[in-house]
């Protein structure tokens, strides 16, 4: 089996390679119909053109030197419009030029060369995944680099972070730099939306695929499990679904683009006066998008929380929590079972949702009386979180640190919306983990490979449901429980919690008699 698994991770790299190989193959000419074909605000395109003159022609062999040109004629036409008190050119169109501009192997072929890169992906992944765990026990093992101790591969961690937050920051900040696989997106948002990709697009398709070439490994790992198989088809099916298809097939009836299932305060830009705007514009189609969103909130969230405990989203339908389940997968045992860590854990994802909160209620109070509270400071305070929120704290170091934190940075420490399905679940939900202290052996499995930080193993040894805030109900802590004493169930509220009360202090964890 070590073959199969070689060979697999052999195919792999060599996706790897194409795949970057595919970011240096081409050369990038602009000429006026590629400069048409990206900027379609005519306004916009009247100031670029007379700037971009000089570029015209000319080819350019890196991104970089194609950009810096494209950056410094923005400048110079700003400044002029500055001084005439006029608006110059607003958007950031390096992007859309290069994708438009290229001209290559990649080019001439995306569709080719995308079926390639998923092709060696697809079948390194689940020739890896038969040779890594089909013909071997199910569940988890000790024998991957990934299930060790942090200490045992810090250089391995700390490159795989690496690597994962270098290309969270060049998509977010420097997208252009990533044309040429935006390109290589092409064919798949011509099929679905009928026009190019872009970054978000791209951001989209990649994320999907690594859910489900992960997931493969998820169904062959915990084969023995019925619930961790249907979890896993449960996450797949959402991303690719209501994440992925239905966005932009709405796109393509020129309907507002939104997953059905993203919640607010998850789902920050809910409440923006734009998108308020956009659903109101829309007629029948952006009413019930409004209504659905808002009925997710107050009717859904509580409703399934209170019988089915927060695992209902965070393990079964979120984004989030899909790519942590599947990807993430080999990084759950690096999560701090600290006290520390939990403290710091209640302070940042509480403090996360007051934050977003308030950022909601003075921009619903700004939408309906036109401005009247803060006026454009609520702009500022809407970049801002979305800069350091939703794109350093969830992205960059939400999945960046999944391979020195644990998987569920993000849900567990900064999520608002996981805040309030943990306050549910901890004082108004039926779900609890029960435990047979009797039947404990202290082995700290359940404790090692809880993603979410819990000392599992604490509440065991006394025979006392866990009811945690935290919890996603993941199950994995009663998968690798070797004398079965661990059980997710749904029960009354009042009899969740048989034993004495759990009190956090400055002398830790102690029960009260």
């Amino acid at each position: 089996m070590k073959r199969l698994h070689r060979a697999g991770m052999a195919m792999v790299w060599a996706g790897i390679l194409v795949l970057m190989a595919s970011l240096n193959l081409n050369r990038y000419v602009l000429t006026a119909d590629s400069l048409e074909a990206a900027v379609s605000d005519s306004s916009q395109l009247a100031l670029l053109q007379p700037a971009l003159h000089k570029m015209e022609g000319k080819t350019y062999l890196s991104k970089f030197s194609f950009a810096a040109d494209y950056h410094a004629a923005v400048e110079k036409v700003n400044s002029s419009q500055d001084e005439k008190g006029e608006n110059g050119i607003e958007e950031e169109y390096a992007l859309p030029l290069l994708r438009e501009s290229t001209v290559g192997p990649v080019a001439d072929h995306p569709g080719r060369w995308l079926t390639l890169i998923l092709l060696l992906f697809g079948l390194g992944s689940l020739i890896n995944s038969i040779g890594q765990y089909l013909f071997k026990p199910p569940g988890i093992k000790n024998d991957h680099v990934f299930t060790k101790p942090v200490s045992n591969q810090g250089f391995i961690a700390v490159l795989i972070g690496l690597g994962i937050i270098g290309f969270y920051t060049v998509l977010y900040w420097f997208p252009y730099l990533l044309s040429d696989w935006v390109l290589l997106a092409n064919p798949v948002s011509q099929l679905l939306n009928g026009g190019p990709a872009d970054n978000d697009f791209l951001y989209g398709l990649i994320y999907t695929v690594v859910v489900l070439l992960t997931g493969m490994k998820m169904f062959m790992k915990y084969r023995h499990s019925g619930y961790q198989m249907v979890r896993t088809s449960s996450v797949s099916f959402f991303q690719l679904s209501f994440a992925f298809i239905i966005p932009e097939i709405l796109r393509s009836l020129n309907k507002p683009s939104v997953d059905l299932k993203n919640i607010w305060p998850l789902d920050y830009t809910f409440f923006y006066d734009s998108n308020l705007k956009e659903l109101l514009s829309n007629g029948k189609m952006g009413i019930f998008i409004l209504v659905w969103g808002i009925a997710l909130i107050i009717i859904a969230v509580p409703l399934f929380t209170y019988f089915f405990g927060k695992r209902w989203y965070c393990s079964w339908v979120c984004g989030c929590g899909g790519l942590a389940e599947t990807a993430g997968d080999p990084f759950r045992q690096l999560s701090s079972k600290k006290l520390s860590a939990w403290r710091i854990e209640r302070v940042l994802i509480n403090s996360v949702l007051v934050i977003t909160v308030a950022m909601t209620a003075v921009t619903l109070i700004n939408f309906f009386s036109h401005r009247a509270l803060l006026n454009s400071a609520t702009d500022t305070f809407q970049q801002w979180y979305g800069f350091l929120i939703g794109a350093v704290f969830a992205g960059v170091i939400g999945t960046g640190f999944y391979p020195v934190m644990g998987n569920r940075v993000w849900c567990r420490f900064g999520c608002p919306l996981a805040a309030i399905f943990g306050i549910i679940q901890r004082y108004q939900s039926r779900f609890r983990i029960t435990t047979n202290g009797g039947q404990c052996i202290s082995c700290g499995n359940c404790s090692t490979y809880c993603e979410m930080g819990i000392d599992v193993r604490w509440y065991a040894q006394r025979g006392q449901n866990i009811v945690r805030a935290s919890c996603v109900g993941c199950g994995i802590c009663a998968e690798v429980c070797p004398r079965g004493v661990l059980k997710l169930e749904n029960g009354k509220p009042g009899d969740r919690v048989e034993h004495d009360p759990i009190i956090i202090g400055n002398d830790g964890i102690r029960v009260v008699n």
